[in-house]
């Protein structure tokens, strides 16, 4: 019986249990918890500074009332990156890949931003529906794509990163597909296809860290347009 490639977007079961679960708490386990001691040893410094570094440069933008998420946002792009990552090894399942755990991720934190901006500064968060200087007849028809755009900020957050993930791992298993099979017949295109397949995972790894940015990187503008 021969599989479908998408097959392995499909999320696993054993003895009738979702997986899904198990792959959600591995980063939680996987990172070293920070101690009380005055010094930390190499790897606790190297997860500190990146932490540090990130949020810096997220939050620079943001005005103080922003500052709040620091701790969320940070957490957030943990997560993302490591199950993007953890995905890229062998008999593994990415569970960014799925849409409905990435839209339960954008939907109520894209929804906090909205309400906050309802809540503290309602003038400017209905401002942003119609932009200032618009001729009088083009205003509804402003008013509704703004809107439309407002409502679908959500569900692009998801679609990009479920799409980017799962059209890399895709081209993924065709390329090394066709090496396997090319392998005994021609050998030296085999290698080539190899020598490609291995370039594609290097891209696959930078697009794993950079779709993880992008998602808390938006979160973080739609936050700034509300406080």
């Amino acid at each position: 019986m021969t599989l479908s490639f998408f097959d392995q977007f499909m999320s696993p079961t054993y003895l009738g249990i979702p997986l899904m679960a198990l792959a959600l708490s591995l980063p939680w386990i996987l990172y070293p918890i920070p101690s009380s001691r005055w010094l930390n040893n190499r790897l606790l410094a190297l997860q500190n500074w990146f932490i540090n570094r990130f949020t810096q440069q997220l939050l620079l933008p943001l005005s103080p009332g922003g500052h709040k998420w620091a701790a969320l946002f940070t957490s957030l792009m943990l997560f993302l990156i490591t199950l993007n990552m953890l995905g890229l090894l062998p008999y593994t399942f990415t569970p960014t890949t799925q849409l409905s755990l990435n839209m339960g991720l954008a939907v109520p934190l894209w929804l906090a931003t909205v309400i906050i901006g309802m809540r503290n500064q309602p003038t400017i968060a209905l401002g942003h529906l119609l932009p200032e200087g618009t001729p009088t007849p083009l205003i509804p028809v402003l008013i509704i794509i703004e809107t439309i755009s407002l409502f679908i900020r959500p569900l692009a957050l998801g679609v990009r990163l479920t799409a980017n993930l799962t059209a890399g791992h895709l081209l993924i298993q065709l390329i090394a597909t066709a090496a396997f099979v090319l392998l005994p017949l021609m050998p030296t295109v085999a290698i080539l296809t190899a020598t490609l397949l291995f370039l594609l995972t290097l891209l696959e790894v930078a697009v794993a860290m950079i779709q993880a940015y992008v998602f808390v990187l938006l979160l973080s503008l739609y936050l700034q347009e509300n406080v």
